[in-house]
Parts: structure tokens; sequence; C-alpha cells
């Protein structure tokens, strides 16, 4: 029970922390102070308490995107283990059961943008659909190599620190590549440079910002902090994956859960290194990016199959 406790507080209180470590990373690499690191628990209380502003035109569906941004992060966390705490829910076959239910997810939220009868929100909507489309495949084989190499296809038998320390020591070459590909991933899913830019407000070139545009107040706030839990989910993956090859398998579990902590921190260092290194990717390049990822995934299954 404590560890169900200590799970879902690591997710709860400490993924609006990442956004604030990438900002404070891109304001650093900028020369400038930037905005405080705990902003976004900031800008959560204060969309709390302001009002909504709803369009005449929209129906149950523009609040059903809000909310199941927030409920979909929180029940998909349950199925992921964090460092040496187990996940809380676990069964054969939940690996695909977290892939779509962030598929539901993406639906919603297309269709709540779609509600508005706005031109740029169905715009954004068309874009996120269809790199959704070119992304997912990606994602099952990285899971489909990791269930071969586990013999389980639950998250929890696939992430778990001993038998991901066992597979880096004989399939190295296989790891590495499903740990490149789910970086484009956590990049792609979270509307991040070089597939988008969280911080433009150019109508034309935003994916994912554009389809929120309409929502305002504690709507507003729960997409934003149902994001930040993706951030911290997506995240998760490549720090279960990462920890094991650096770290001894003969580690406390205090010590793993503590290093996939600071694993989850430095990821955000190296998502602000990247964004600020390099631009946004024009839009029909985006495509190529990420079937580059599904075929290093689709490699790794090569290798581990044959």
């Amino acid at each position: 029970m404590a560890d169900i406790l200590l799970h879902n507080l690591l997710l709860l209180l400490l993924a609006p922390l990442l956004p604030g470590v990438i900002g404070k990373t891109k304001a650093f690499f900028a020369g400038r102070k930037g905005a405080p690191l705990l902003q976004l628990y900031y800008d959560l209380a204060r969309l709390a308490r302001k009002g909504m502003v709803v369009s005449d035109t929209t129906s149950w569906v523009f609040f059903a995107g809000p909310v199941l941004a927030l409920a979909v992060p929180l029940l998909a966390g349950q199925f992921l283990p964090f460092g040496a705490l187990a996940a809380p829910l676990s069964f054969n076959g939940d690996a695909l059961v977290y892939v779509y239910m962030f598929g539901l997810l993406r639906f919603f939220t297309a269709s709540a943008a779609l509600d508005t009868g706005s031109p740029f929100e169905g715009m954004g909507a068309a874009r996120e659909v269809s790199y959704a489309a070119l992304l997912e495949p990606g994602i099952l084989l990285v899971l489909l190599v990791l269930g071969r190499l586990a013999g389980d296809f639950s998250l929890q038998g696939m992430l778990s620190s001993a038998t991901l320390s066992a597979s880096w020591h004989g399939s190295e070459v296989a790891l590495g590549l499903i740990t490149a590909a789910l970086l484009v991933v956590v990049l792609a899913e979270n509307a991040r440079i070089p597939v988008d830019d969280p911080n433009t407000h150019l109508e034309l070139t935003m994916i994912h910002e554009v389809m929120v545009l309409d929502h305002s107040g504690p709507a507003l706030g729960l997409i934003e902090y149902g994001s930040a839990l993706k951030l911290w989910l997506t995240g998760a993956l490549v720090i279960q994956l990462v920890v094991p090859l650096l770290l001894p398998p003969q580690l406390g579990a205090s010590a793993l859960t503590a290093a996939f902590v600071v694993g989850q921190m430095l990821l955000a260092v190296i998502i602000g290194v990247i964004e600020s290194a390099m631009a946004r990717l024009s839009l029909p390049r985006i495509p190529a990016l990420i079937i580059g990822a599904g075929l290093l995934a689709a490699f790794a299954l090569v290798l581990v199959l044959r």
C-alpha cells in the first residue's frame, strides 16, 4: 500500500516540475533567467480560480476532452513501474491497453477541437491524428521488442530492472535502437521541438497548442496538468530502459527509485538542450522523423527475432 501511495505521489506531484526544468534549461542556453522552476504549479493554481469562456456552438464533447486529458494519464500511470516501485495494476497484455488509452485521449482531444467549429483547430486536429497514425506502429514495435526479451507482455514484466539488466548484456544493439526510437516518441507525443513548438502561438505552424485555443480556466488547467503527466509517463519508458544499463542491479529499491526520479529530471534537461540546439522541423519533414523512429524499432525487432 505504501508503494502504491508513493508511486502516485511521484506521478501527481513531480510531473509538473518537468516543464519547469525544460524551461530553465532553455533559459540558461539563451542567457536569460527564465520563468520559475515551479511555474506550472503557479499556472495550475491560477487557472483553477478563473472562469471559463465557452462557445454556444460546443457540446459535451468539448468538455470531455479536458476531463480525459487528466483521467487517461492518471489511469495509464498505474500500469507503469517507476524505478523499483511496481506498477499498481498489471496483467498480461496491459501494454496494448496503455497505448490505446492514449489513442482514446487523442480521439477526444481532436474531437473537442473539431467541436468548436474553428478551422484552425480542425487543422491542428488533422495534423495530430495524421502524425499519430505514423507514430503508433513504432510504439507497438518497441513494445514487441520488450515483450520478446522479457517473455511477458505486461509493462511491469517488460520494464522491471532485473529483466532489463539481463537484456542489456545480450541485446545491447536492439535496446539501444528502441531507446533512440522512444526518445523521438517522447518529443512527438508531447509536442516538443523538433516536431512542434509548445511556445508558439502562430496557428499555421502549431499542432497540439492550436487544438486547445478555445479552452480556458479550469478546463485549460486540466489539459496543462494532463500534458505534464503524459510527459512524465512517456519519459518513464525511456528512464526505465536506461537506468538498468547505468546502475548495477543489486542496488536497493530506494536507490533505484531515486535514480528514476533523477533520470526524469535529466531527460527534461536533454529535451531543453535539444530545443535550444535546433529549430522546429518543417511540417513535410516531420513524417520522415517519425517513420525513421519506427524503422529503428523494426530493426530492433528483427535483431531479437533472428
